[in-house]
């Protein structure tokens, strides 16, 4: 017959110290899935049709996945030998405070709305949405003048993307006018 040992109020709380004091391994894991997840989609990507030259669409993803690795280990092995990330240190950052959570779910709310705008309304409008959303969850409060200073920008963004770069941006319902 055999027994198992629980572990005891002291093990777990000494795991949870532990874990605690070494929670950046928590972003080298991060690091690590994000870099196996690029490096998966590099090397199964398609190019028979766009290789044109030793050079290919497969090389910065493949850099960029490989550096994530890299960067993962590194981190990882710089934590177990005791290296901790500084706090942030900015002068107009009070650390003492507790985060602003009305902001932060007011400029996640704005995001959301935009992701799920952008197809039917067209980026033009989405994006000034976005743009006076994200003003107003910073704290301005310029009714007149922000939505006008957000549509200018929002349709000087779309053109410059979609006809001085070429990268295509769903027009919506203004797409004829634009």
């Amino acid at each position: 017959m055999t027994t198992t040992t629980e572990p005891t109020g002291g093990e777990a709380r000494d795991r949870r110290s532990w874990l605690r004091e070494h929670s950046e391994l928590g972003v080298c894991v991060l690091l690590l899935a994000l870099g196996a997840l690029v490096l998966t989609d590099a090397l199964t990507m398609d190019v028979d049709l766009t290789q044109r030259g030793p050079i290919g669409p497969k090389t910065v993803p493949i850099a960029v996945g490989s550096g994530l690795l890299v960067v993962a280990v590194l981190l990882a092995v710089d934590v177990l030998r005791g290296g901790r990330g500084e706090a942030e240190g900015g002068e107009d950052v009070d650390l003492s405070e507790p985060a602003d959570w009305r902001t932060v779910l007011l400029l996640a709310g704005v995001f959301l709305m935009t992701a799920v705008l952008i197809e039917p309304a067209g980026f033009p409008v989405a994006g000034a949405l976005l743009f006076w959303g994200a003003a107003y969850a910073l704290g301005s409060r310029h009714f007149e003048r922000d939505p006008l200073i957000a549509a200018a920008l929002s349709v000087v963004t779309y053109e410059v993307f979609d006809n001085l770069l070429g990268v295509p941006l769903p027009g919506g319902p203004l797409m004829g006018v634009l």
